[in-house]
């Protein structure tokens, strides 16, 4: 059975859910602050941070992404990875994306294949990108919907796209709608790739993708921003419940719980 460090990691809020979706969403900076502490007691060590508009839409505002993780770092310190997200939410195109980064230099980024790279005509622009990515000590974990983004980027693998030959990836299994074709294919895929993945799922497909991961080698993603309820349809009390869950789940599965410590040496974070 596998014994390697699971790693939990939280996205409290993502881009689309309000306060009127569940109380405990995570919206100011001082909420999400709060909502560290409480991630980092149940066993997270990575939050994946998205910030909003005053109206509570999504943004990739560059102050609001520091103001943000100014109040987190106030509250936990260096005990959580802080990852921003380039989700483009259908408001920013790929150039906008890259220049958010570039000026934000976050700790450690989201990167979705299909967004930043939709097809092999912007190539050298996305190889260029990820160089200065890795010249600039930024983590940056690529997020991939779909059997051909698995394709896609296994071919820029080859090629050398990435700038490393362990990029970390997250298989997004499920959306909003409930469960998609390509669920069972990517779980295969997932279980046959030596590098280093996450999963997530949507609604019920969250403890399933629990589940699967911690049994096969790989590690999790829960949050708000995929799912707020519970099997029985109630609400989950906050961010932190389902974390507690992958973190029984995992240690029954005689994985144990990765600290920030541990995610900093698999990925060879530090310096």
């Amino acid at each position: 059975m596998p014994t390697s460090p699971f790693i939990i990691m939280s996205a409290p809020n993502g881009a689309r859910r309000q306060i009127k979706d569940h109380p405990e969403i995570p919206i100011s900076p001082d909420e999400m602050a709060v909502c560290a502490e409480q991630i980092l007691e149940a066993g997270a060590s990575i939050l994946h941070l998205h910030v909003r508009e005053d109206d509570g839409s999504h943004c990739l505002d560059v102050d609001r992404y520091q103001n943000s993780i100014n109040a987190i770092k106030n509250k936990v310190g260096d005990q959580l990875i802080i990852q921003a997200t380039t989700e483009a939410v259908g408001i920013y195109d790929r150039h906008q994306q890259m220049e958010m980064v570039k000026k934000l230099k976050p700790e450690a980024v989201s990167i979705a294949l299909r967004e930043l790279c939709p097809t092999d005509d912007e190539l050298g622009e996305f190889e260029a990108f990820n160089k200065w990515v890795i010249k600039e000590n930024i983590f940056p974990q690529y997020i991939l919907y779909n059997p051909d983004d698995h394709i896609r980027f296994e071919e820029y693998i080859k090629k050398g796209v990435f700038h490393h030959d362990t990029p970390f990836v997250l298989y997004v299994m499920g959306s909003y709608n409930g469960p998609t074709p390509d669920k069972d294919s990517l779980k295969k895929l997932a279980v046959n790739n030596k590098r280093p993945w996450a999963a997530c799922g949507f609604s019920e497909n969250e403890k399933d993708c629990i589940n699967h991961s911690t049994k096969v080698g790989g590690h999790i993603r829960v949050g708000f921003e995929n799912n707020i309820w519970r099997e029985d349809g109630s609400l989950l009390e906050n961010n932190g419940e389902m974390i507690k869950h992958a973190a029984t789940v995992a240690m029954n599965n005689n994985r144990p719980i990765a600290s920030v410590d541990d995610v900093r040496n698999i990925f060879n974070l530090r310096g």
